[in-house]
C-alpha cells in the first residue's frame, strides 16, 4: 500500500518513486526502467523536441553570427533583376526591389545580339524600382552630376571624368531625342540616396537627352572600386526625356566598365585609398557582371589625372 503522504512529504521514500507501487522491486526492474527512459529520450530527440529543449537551455557563451552588407553590395551576375540585394528592374526576370515588382516603368531587354548587353541596374538605382526615385525630381536633367541638387548640398570629390554615351540603333545610326540616366558610386564606393549618411544626397545621378549625333554627356568623377565589383557606371536608356523623367519604360539597362590603367592612376590619389585593395582583388574576368565579356562595355578613355579623363562608349539599342 502506498504512503498517502508521499507526494506532500519529499522526505518520504515513496516520493522518489511516485505512487506506482514500484518501490524496492529489485535491480532488474530498475534497469528496465532506465533503459525505457533512454529510449523515450532518443525518440524525443529524433522528433525535434530534443532540439527545442536544447535551444531553450543554450549557453550564454554561444556565438551569434551576423551578416553585414557593404555600401557597394555585390550585384547580380546577369541582366536579371534578381541580382544584388533586393533584386531590381532593368532586365529579364522583373523582380523589383524588396517586396516584388517595380512601381514604375520596366525594361524587358531586346535580346538583340547587336544591342548593348543588358545588365542589372544593381541595388542602388534611384529610379523608383528599389526605393527612392530621383527621376521624378526637378533638376535631375543636368550634365554636371558631381553635386547634389534640390535639398541636397553635397559634392562628390574625385578625379574629374567626362562620360559620353553615343546612342545608336543596331545599324549604327545615331538616335536623337533619347534620354540617358547615369549613376555611379563616389570615390569611397558609396551611393547617394542609399548609403548611410547620404540618404538626402543625390549627387552622381543625372539625365541627359541625346543630341542629333546621339550623344549624352556627363561631367562626373572616376568612381571608386568597392568590394566584389569592377569600377563601373550604370546607365539606362529611355525613349525620350519625358519618358525618363516620369520613370517610364526603359529601352536598355547596362553598365560601362573603366580600363584598369585609368583606375590605377586615379586610385593613387587622395580619397580613393579604399579602392586600391578592392581593385587588387578583382578583374574583369572575375567580376560578376563583366565576366561573360566586357569588350562592348569597356569605355575608350583618354586623358590623365591632372587633366581629367574623357570616356566614350557606343550604346546600340534595338
Amino acid at each position: 500500500m502506498n504512503d498517502p503522504t508521499a507526494r506532500e512529504n519529499p522526505s518520504s521514500p515513496a516520493a522518489d518513486h511516485g505512487d506506482d507501487g514500484d518501490l524496492d522491486r529489485g535491480l532488474a526492474f530498475d534497469l528496465g526502467r532506465m533503459m525505457a527512459r533512454r529510449r523515450v529520450l532518443a525518440l524525443l530527440g529524433g522528433s525535434g523536441l530534443g532540439v527545442v529543449l536544447a535551444a531553450c537551455g543554450g549557453s550564454a557563451d554561444t556565438a551569434t553570427s551576423t551578416t553585414t552588407t557593404t555600401e557597394g553590395a555585390t550585384e547580380g551576375s546577369t541582366s536579371t533583376e534578381g541580382g544584388g540585394p533586393g533584386g531590381l528592374r532593368g532586365g529579364p526576370g522583373g523582380g523589383g526591389g524588396p517586396g516584388g515588382a517595380p512601381p514604375s516603368g520596366s525594361s524587358s531587354g531586346s535580346g538583340d545580339p547587336d544591342a548593348i548587353p543588358e545588365e542589372t541596374a544593381g541595388p542602388y538605382p534611384g529610379d523608383g524600382s528599389n526605393g527612392p526615385d530621383v527621376l521624378l525630381q526637378d533638376g535631375v536633367v543636368r550634365s554636371d552630376i558631381t553635386s547634389s541638387f534640390g535639398t541636397g548640398s553635397g559634392t562628390a570629390d574625385g578625379v574629374p571624368l567626362t562620360v559620353t554615351f553615343t546612342v545608336t540603333d543596331t545599324d549604327g545610326n545615331p538616335l536623337a531625342g533619347r534620354a540617358v540616366y547615369a549613376w555611379h558610386c563616389d570615390a569611397a564606393g558609396r551611393y547617394s540616396l542609399y548609403s548611410s549618411g547620404l540618404e538626402d544626397e543625390n549627387y552622381l545621378r543625372g539625365v541627359q537627352e541625346t543630341t542629333a549625333d546621339g550623344r549624352a554627356t556627363f561631367t562626373t568623377i572616376v568612381p571608386g572600386c568597392y568590394s566584389g565589383r569592377w569600377p563601373h557606371v550604370h546607365f539606362e536608356v529611355y525613349e525620350s526625356l519625358d519618358v525618363a523623367t516620369s520613370s517610364g519604360d526603359i529601352v536598355a539597362t547596362s553598365q560601362l566598365a573603366l580600363p584598369q590603367d585609368v583606375c590605377d592612376a586615379a586610385y593613387a590619389t587622395s580619397g580613393y585609398e579604399g579602392s586600391v585593395p578592392n581593385l587588387a582583388n578583382i578583374t574583369l574576368e572575375t567580376d560578376n557582371v563583366f565576366s561573360d565579356g566586357a569588350d562592348r562595355q569597356l569605355a575608350t578613355v583618354t586623358g590623365s589625372v591632372s587633366r581629367g579623363y574623357v570616356a566614350t562608349l557606343g550604346v546600340p539599342v534595338a
